[in-house]
């Protein structure tokens, strides 16, 4: 049914997608994918790591009073102000 794509079946395709999308808007697209990717190996990278301290540590009880969780912080690149997150700034409670 299907047969293999050729060059001018790529093309066409390829064309279409610039019509639907814009070529404006493809540039942004294919960068928000590529961030995408990177944040997602990064914690695919972590979870795998974090895996492997797990199994490496010794058992030992819990103490929920003593230990607090690691807090991991996804950073941005350089430059990139699209991807920030807000920071939680302190708040003037005192009324002028």
């Amino acid at each position: 049914m299907f047969g293999r794509l050729g060059a001018p079946e790529i093309i066409l395709i390829l064309v279409v997608i610039i019509l639907l999308f814009g070529a404006k808007k493809l540039p942004d697209m294919a960068r928000s994918l590529g961030k995408s990717a990177r944040i997602l190996k990064s914690e695919a990278k972590a979870m795998k790591s974090e895996g492997q301290d797990n199994a490496s540590a010794p058992s030992a009880p819990a103490n929920d009073d003593q230990q607090t969780p690691a807090q991991r912080t996804i950073q941005a690149a350089p430059g990139d102000v699209t991807s920030s997150r807000p920071v939680t700034e302190p708040t003037d409670t005192t009324k002028r």
